[in-house]
């Protein structure tokens, strides 16, 4: 059955791999990006030629108008929503947590996880059948820096992260008989471009080859899973953390 979703950072990475995806399966796909809108183009363009509808909108999701923005032109270009990734997220170069400054705790606070709420509290809104919605997915997108601390480089990234653990068990609790299902995907070194933003582009390869399975993961694995919690073949899936992390 083809399906309407929003994805939030889906210009790159993990969010332009899940829209591809989504789009080889006819699916229509929304996605947010904040800057770079040639690689935003790209993916509208790739979902498209995957047999997908794509609509990319500019915007930022610390800001509630962005974030509403994003789901009312989904909900105009493509009708009810059925499923969101709250993928958008953001890492600062690494450093020792004592050496951090306050403006950058706001800004990964304000991305990370103020934006994961109200991307999380406007799918409820969308989706919860009590509302008007017809139920749907939400996939919370983690990190294994959560579980493992990052220490000497991004512990404040990995606070943020571990927001979403909490996140998806309640909303799965409080949402099930809304006909919602929530669940989070815990990526582990995964082979994006993120790596460059934190200042070293070839760390997912460069410690891959020390986790059991010896190599880093790619976006499109990742992608896999959320699109198979999206999917109807996870119709009793909810409340899960998968973790992506090839045994790390």
């Amino acid at each position: 059955m083809s399906k309407a979703i929003v994805i939030t950072g889906g210009s790159r990475g993990i969010g332009a791999a899940t829209a591809l995806l989504a789009g080889g399966r006819g699916w229509a796909v929304a996605f947010n990006y904040a800057r770079n809108e040639s690689a935003a183009a790209e993916t509208a363009a790739a979902v498209e030629a995957a047999g997908g509808k794509a609509l990319a909108v500019k915007g930022d999701v610390a800001s509630e108008a962005d974030v509403i923005a994003l789901f009312d032109q989904a909900v105009d270009a493509f009708g009810p929503i059925d499923g969101v990734v709250n993928n958008a997220g953001i890492i600062a170069p690494a450093m020792a947590f004592a050496d951090m400054g306050l403006d950058r705790f706001r800004t990964m606070i304000d991305t990370n996880v103020l934006g994961a709420f109200l991307v999380a509290r406007e799918a409820t809104r969308r989706m919860a059948t009590s509302r008007g919605g017809r139920g749907g997915s939400i996939v919370n997108l983690s990190s294994a820096a959560a579980k493992l601390g990052a220490p000497g480089e991004f512990v404040d990234y990995a606070g943020t992260k571990g927001s979403v653990g909490p996140l998806t068990i309640g909303l799965a609790k409080e949402l099930g008989r809304d006909g919602v299902r929530v669940n989070a995907v815990m990526p582990g070194l995964i082979d994006t471009d993120i790596h460059a933003d934190g200042g070293s582009p070839d760390r997912a390869r460069r410690m891959g080859v020390n986790t059991p399975l010896g190599r880093a993961g790619t976006a499109e694995e990742v992608a896999q899973a959320i699109v198979w919690l999206l999917s109807d073949d996870a119709s009793y899936v909810s409340g899960d953390i998968v973790e992506v992390t090839g045994g790390r």
